[in-house]
């Protein structure tokens, strides 16, 4: 039984619990692999930097070198890791900082400077692979993470383009329009070919994951949504548009991407693809909204009929000081609302329907992995509980 294949079906028994690394454990030290995770604070860089250390995981034992712009959060996981702060937009930094990791194997770029610029994010890619590629000798393989904006564009505001249409199938061409994930792309496929390299894309669907560090964190968004509706004695409102609230949605957890960006990384049959990523189920944002009113006991108020969608980042635009008060009162780990809650992402979430991914081409390669999205959701928010970011 192959090693993702089993961990999909114990992840199904253990209802989606997240398995945890033993931080007392002996260092490994005759690596296999040597892994390079850049954006590791991220909510897909942080699972990676845990499943890697997993014993058994594929390709391992795994050295994990974890690049990130912030310092390094009192929160993030001290498994074995070292942790590299280091701006990779920056040329020189880069060079300077990563340069001497002369034994990487592996790259896993989950990078994103936050906005939809192409220039800025084809440097901090050029930026990672100039410097590593001539300098590690060993190296085989680079990941890539973009996502599903490939099948119906970018979040920019007037950006107007015809989306393909779900179910999404990574051969469908790209839209004409501008997109920093083809300039990834381009600069992966040159680069790869040029020092005979294999690669992978992979195309997550909406992620369900746990970091505050997360531009684009939905679950972390709902949870202080939900927490300052306790606040102040209201009910949990849904702001999005009828639609999103009734049709079927797909999500990937956090760790079954880790999983899947490994098994591209080491699996032969997946090496230079381009692959999509979820949970391999459907939801509806009235399944999670219940769930939500249920873990902070709250009164669910769904779609009210006739009712527009409303903006909840600007529903949420003055909230800054009862964040703040609420942090206080409950004696929580420190954050401010803006670093903490994307409200601007759950905005576009809410008024989306019918992007679902196909995930057949996994299957005919060997990739059966799937989780549970209600209950990955749940654990998302069991773990904010944990490391005291909500009460």
């Amino acid at each position: 039984m192959s090693w993702w294949w089993k961990r999909s079906i114990d992840a199904g028994k253990n209802s989606g619990k997240k398995l945890e690394v033993n931080e007392n454990e002996a260092i490994v030290e005759d690596y296999k692999s040597v892994a390079l995770v850049v954006g590791v604070t991220g909510i897909v860089g942080s699972s990676l930097a845990q499943v890697l250390a997993l014993p058994g995981t594929p390709g391992g034992p795994w050295k994990v070198y974890g690049v990130a712009r912030r310092s390094r959060p009192v929160w993030f996981s001290k498994n074995h890791l070292e942790y590299i702060q280091c701006d990779v937009s920056n040329t020189q930094e880069t060079i300077s900082k990563l340069s001497p990791l002369t034994d990487i194997t592996h790259i896993f770029y989950v990078s994103w400077i936050g906005s939809e610029d192409c220039d800025i994010n084809a440097t901090m890619f050029k930026n990672i692979l100039n410097t590593v590629i001539p300098n590690a000798p060993k190296l085989q393989h680079i990941c890539l993470q973009t996502g599903i904006k490939h099948y119906f564009g970018i979040f920019e505001e007037g950006s107007k383009v015809e989306p393909h249409d779900s179910p999404f199938t990574e051969d469908l061409p790209r839209l004409d329009v501008p997109n920093f994930y083809h300039d990834l792309e381009d600069i992966l496929y040159e680069e790869t070919s040029k020092n005979n390299l294999t690669w992978s894309v992979h195309r997550p669907a909406l992620v369900f994951g746990f970091s505050p560090c997360s531009l684009m964190n939905i679950a972390s968004t709902l949870c202080v949504y939900a927490t300052i509706c306790k606040y102040e004695n209201k009910p949990l409102v849904y702001t999005g548009s009828k639609a999103s609230w009734n049709c079927y949605s797909d999500a990937v957890d956090a760790d079954l991407i880790a999983e899947h960006q490994i098994w591209a990384a080491v699996d032969p049959k997946a090496k230079n693809q381009v692959l999509n990523c979820n949970n391999g189920d459907v939801f509806k944002w009235k399944h999670v909204w219940k769930t939500l009113a249920e873990q902070f006991g709250l009164e669910m108020v769904g779609y009210i009929e006739g009712k527009q969608q409303v903006s909840l980042a600007e529903l949420m635009k003055d909230k800054d000081l009862v964040w703040d008060e609420i942090v206080k009162k409950h004696n929580l780990a420190p954050t401010k609302l803006k670093d903490i809650a994307a409200f601007w992402f759950a905005d576009i979430a809410f008024c989306s329907e019918n992007f679902l991914s196909s995930m057949n081409k996994n299957k005919e390669l060997g990739f059966l992995g799937f989780r549970d999205s209600i209950k990955s959701f749940n654990s998302c928010i069991d773990k904010m509980r944990a490391y005291r970011f909500i009460p």
